[in-house]
């Protein structure tokens, strides 16, 4: 069999290889002067399942020429960039790695949470810029008790409730917004369930974004969610950059309607500079100081993470190829409708 590591940006193909063993081939498409090295028709055609590695964007080139491609994995959790109407129609699974970075994920979501709640940042810049001035305690502004706090979750799936997990441990209440969710979840995992975002942006003390990109989430947390925030609240966003509506965040920021944010992902990656919120935060404008972090969208970032993810993603493939297996396939109904 052979597997396309399509747009692979990772030094080495030794990991791949290792878990293919002697079961597959395995064609590398790798950079070429800054630009995708182009794969020819025969090679396309010959090619029996897919791993592509960038985030929203699709496979080089049409479904319809990769005819024996069964198999096509997104070697991460969004497949937002992947077609999934137009592989289901070519006959290809197309499937995603749901749990690689789970721990990673949440485990940063609560660390933007701390350096916010705690101020870290904010007195570590102060003490940097001035080890004496900056040796003080009141500068921090989202500084607040956790315990007894609500924590809010917007998509309450794995990497939410692993969130939820590690909030309740600083003694905080949790609360959810998830209309997928069946009936008693609520009760199984011991939250308050909210029946609108509204309803759980005026409850919660801090808004946790854990939901997956799509044209029902995007701009989701927007004017008029955040018209409804709790006053104080806090808002991260660990899922898609698209979910939050950039502009909103910036009036509602300059506005006091929220305490503060803490950005992992972005609509526009690497931020755009001129965004006015992105130019404020640079130029350190007063209103913005201490109630603004960004991280570079490596909330999913370890070395283990990324091990498990190459190695996932193969497995994946290869199960499909060898059995059939529909494990974490995202475009199961259109492989139904393909097959009728």
């Amino acid at each position: 069999m052979r597997i396309l590591l399509s747009q692979f940006r990772h030094p080495d193909d030794r990991l791949e290889r290792e878990t293919v063993g002697s079961d597959g081939e395995l064609i590398v498409q790798s950079p070429s002067d800054g630009a995708w090295s182009m794969l020819s028709r025969d090679i396309r055609a010959s090619i029996d399942g897919i791993i592509h590695s960038p985030p929203g964007s699709d496979v080089d080139g049409l479904p319809s020429e990769y005819p024996n491609a069964r198999a096509l994995v997104r070697a991460g959790v969004g497949y937002d960039g992947l077609d999934l109407e137009a592989w289901g129609r070519n006959g290809t699974a197309i499937f995603n790695v749901p749990d690689y970075g789970t721990s990673e994920v949440a485990d940063h979501a609560i660390g933007l949470m701390l350096a916010l709640t705690r101020g870290v940042i904010t007195y570590n810049d102060a003490i940097r810029a001035n080890t004496a001035t900056g040796w003080t305690q009141g500068i921090a502004p989202a500084v607040r008790r956790l315990r007894d706090g609500v924590f809010g979750i917007v998509g309450l799936g794995r990497i939410g409730l692993a969130t939820s997990i590690r909030a309740r441990s600083f003694g905080m209440r949790i609360a959810f917004y998830d209309p997928y969710l069946p009936s008693g979840m609520e009760i199984a995992v011991g939250a308050q369930r909210c029946a609108s975002l509204h309803e759980l942006m005026a409850v919660s003390d801090v808004v946790s974004v854990h939901a997956p990109s799509s044209e029902e989430t995007r701009g989701l947390v927007g004017h008029e969610a955040l018209a409804h925030a709790k006053p104080g609240l806090i808002l991260i966003n660990t899922a898609r950059g698209s979910i939050v509506d950039l502009d909103a965040l910036h009036d509602a920021l300059k506005a006091r309607r929220i305490m503060a944010a803490a950005l992992d992902v972005l609509p526009v990656e690497p931020a755009d500079p001129t965004h006015p919120l992105i130019d404020a935060w640079r130029r350190g404008e007063e209103w913005i100081s201490g109630r603004l972090v960004l991280t570079p969208h490596a909330a999913f970032y370890s070395p283990s993470s990324v091990i498990d993810m190459r190695v996932k993603s193969v497995e994946t493939v290869l199960r499909h190829l060898r059995s059939g297996d529909l494990s974490n396939c995202v475009n199961r109904e259109f492989l139904v409708r393909h097959t009728a």
